[in-house]
């Protein structure tokens, strides 16, 4: 196991009735005066942004507010939430969403107390400095919810970043797995191959003796293996929501990331996907991963055939492990499968033509050094090949 260091302050409030904690936690952070983001449709209609502006009138919070957040949130929107922070002097940002909503106010929250770019954040600059941060959570994907990370999508070039910092971890927020319940099938399969992507992502690790957090990892895959199927079939099963909803925060707090190297090549080769053709990330996801793992499963064989065994189930063949290993993709395929997530480029209505401009921008974009570090280091041409074997 590395050495590490490891801080998660953030307060959560996990069950029904939840958001009506909304402006007492504001208050307990020392919030007087909140910018409400949001998307709308859903929050606005299902009445929980009332039941959330009552909550923080009654704590004499006063509030302004700002709607329109997209999947793969987008730049302009946090340009416009910081001239509005900074013009009403808001001391607080409150995310009512999921994990777009929630990486769209981390970003204005650190953009407001910076006399430059925000974008600077999202090209490696360290966020060391924030408007504090709550979240009501109503999509269990993401992780926002208890990360200090953040993506967004800038419209200028269409790159799709992300940035790290503690100031980005949320102080409070506030989970109610019946928020879920309303949400369609597939943004549900979503996001479970969200979650299940975050925790694959640290179990393709190059760290040795890491049985610890191995088994954190397994826990939760399996968690979202039992669970996954049941909800897509009884969507109003609050158990089976609350179990992937805390499952969605545990998978990218990173407890179980600690000490050990992780691999995001998946994660960036998908960003250029939803970047382009603003898919689901989680689809995308479900796309990319097992192209990626059966891309790289040569590089530790045995880590691949520990996972096919633990996590899937699969008989380990210790004459040919490599046997195990692919097993074990083909089962998180027909997983993938079975809730409705699509399998290839035509899923996602991405385009073949398009691989040499998305795995360049992948590679180099944005400043990038032309090596996607991780499990195993990934060049240009390891990206077209990998963009190849998903069409």
């Amino acid at each position: 196991m590395d050495s590490f260091t490891f801080y998660a302050p953030t307060y959560f409030v996990f069950g029904k009735h939840g958001e009506e904690q909304a402006g007492e936690c504001v208050k307990r952070f020392g919030g007087s005066k909140v910018l409400l983001h949001y998307g709308g449709g859903s929050v606005v209609r299902s009445g929980l942004l009332d039941r959330i502006k009552a909550s923080l009138e009654r704590e004499d919070i006063s509030y302004v507010e700002l709607g329109g957040v997209q999947p793969n949130p987008r730049s302009g929107l946090v340009y416009e939430g910081i001239s509005l922070c900074r013009k009403e002097q808001v001391d607080f940002v409150l995310a009512v969403g999921g994990g777009s909503t929630i990486d769209s106010a981390k970003a204005i929250a650190a953009g407001t107390v910076y006399d430059g770019d925000f974008w600077d954040f999202y090209q490696g600059k360290p966020v060391t400095k924030a408007l504090p941060i709550g979240t009501v959570l109503t999509i269990a994907a993401a992780g926002s919810e208890g990360s200090p990370d953040s993506v967004i999508t800038n419209e200028d070039g269409m790159f799709k970043r992300g940035a790290t910092g503690e100031a980005f971890r949320p102080r409070f927020s506030i989970l109610n797995p019946e928020l879920t319940q309303s949400l369609s099938p597939y943004q549900t399969a979503c996001g479970i191959t969200d979650i299940m992507a975050h925790l694959f992502e640290r179990y393709m690790t190059t760290s040795t003796e890491v049985e610890a957090t191995d088994r954190l990892l397994e826990g939760l895959l399996l968690t979202m293996i039992h669970e996954g199927p049941r909800v897509i079939a009884e969507p109003n099963h609050y158990d089976a929501r609350a179990n992937i909803m805390w499952a969605g925060m545990m998978a990218h707090n990173n407890a179980c990331g600690v000490g050990r190297t992780q691999d995001w090549s998946s994660h960036n080769i998908e960003h250029e996907l939803s970047a382009e053709y603003d898919c689901a990330h989680g689809a995308g996801l479900a796309v990319v991963m097992p192209a990626v793992m059966e891309y790289n499963m040569h590089h530790n064989i045995m880590r691949f055939a520990q996972a096919a065994v633990r996590v899937w189930g699969c008989q380990m063949d210790f004459n040919y492990p490599e046997t195990t290993a692919r097993s074990g993709i083909n089962a998180f395929r027909r997983f993938l499968d079975s809730i409705g997530m699509p399998g290839d480029f035509s899923g996602l209505g991405a385009k073949a033509a398009d691989i040499p401009a998305m795995a360049h921008r992948a590679c180099f974009g944005d400043g990038r050094n032309g090596i996607l570090e991780g499990f195993a280091p990934l060049t240009e041409s390891d990206v077209v090949r990998i963009y190849e074997s998903m069409v």
